[in-house]
């Protein structure tokens, strides 16, 4: 059986059902049988079908003629949805997800970082500016979940200065990288310096009007990030180019 309340044992049964077949505990092709899951956790009715359309709406299952409610095959799922990002990097493609996820930053927010060079309004320039701020008080004192805070501030204000609203609705896949990265233990136990000012001299070209910086700044502060990962989990070096 599940928590309680209506909110919670719908939200609970979606994480749980969720995270099974993120990490492939349920397989594509598994059937979801709701009379099943109302005795395994308790459920009514009611919840288990909510749980089901949220799960329909994510493309994580499907319902089928004469066969019911079957788990998908991955190609169909949305791998853009903050949620099922932090599913599978609770399960055991994590390090797959990580490199997915890495490689589409490199194509979104470098050139965000361009398009807010020209675009940024003044006050959003400020938060930039304050959020690094934020950053470089709160890894000082080692305090990973306000600087948390700080960063995701940082990346969400950044891909909204681009003025594409194509960009800026990235925020939360971005957003969920950086908490997974701490939620898992994949941030050194102080942030490095290096990384805090990095995300300083983005902020100081997007307010500079210097896009070429800016999307230098940013590429180097993906780097950092990759190389972070990689020293944390033991996996080796990327291998250079050229």
């Amino acid at each position: 059986m599940i928590g309680t309340g209506g909110a919670g044992l719908h939200a609970d049964l979606l994480d749980r059902i969720g995270t099974q077949v993120a990490g492939g505990e349920l397989a594509p092709g598994a059937v979801l049988r709701a009379d099943e899951l109302v005795e395994r956790y308790g459920v009514s009715r009611t919840v288990v079908r909510e749980a089901v359309r949220v799960l329909e709406s994510m493309g994580l299952v499907q319902s089928r003629r004469r066969v019911g409610t079957t788990v998908a095959p991955r190609e169909r799922w949305n791998v853009h949805d903050p949620q099922v990002i932090r599913w599978r990097l609770d399960g055991p493609d994590r390090d797959d997800q990580l490199r997915s996820l890495s490689e589409l930053r490199q194509g979104v927010e470098p050139v965000a970082a361009m398009l807010a060079a020209s675009r940024a309004t003044p006050e959003q320039c400020g938060e930039l500016v304050g959020a690094v701020m934020d950053m470089t008080v709160h890894g000082r004192a080692g305090d990973l979940a306000a600087y948390l805070e700080a960063d995701v501030r940082f990346h969400r204000t950044l891909l909204a200065a681009s003025g594409n609203e194509m960009l800026a609705a990235m925020d939360g896949v971005v957003a969920e990288v950086l908490a997974g990265r701490t939620r898992h233990d994949l941030m050194p136990a102080r942030p490095e310096p290096v990384a805090i000012r990095l995300h300083g001299d983005v902020a100081d070209a997007v307010r500079s009007g210097d896009a070429a910086a800016a999307d230098a700044a940013m590429r180097a502060i993906l780097t950092e990030a990759a190389t972070a990962v990689r020293e944390v989990t033991g996996d080796p070096p990327e291998p250079r180019s050229g």
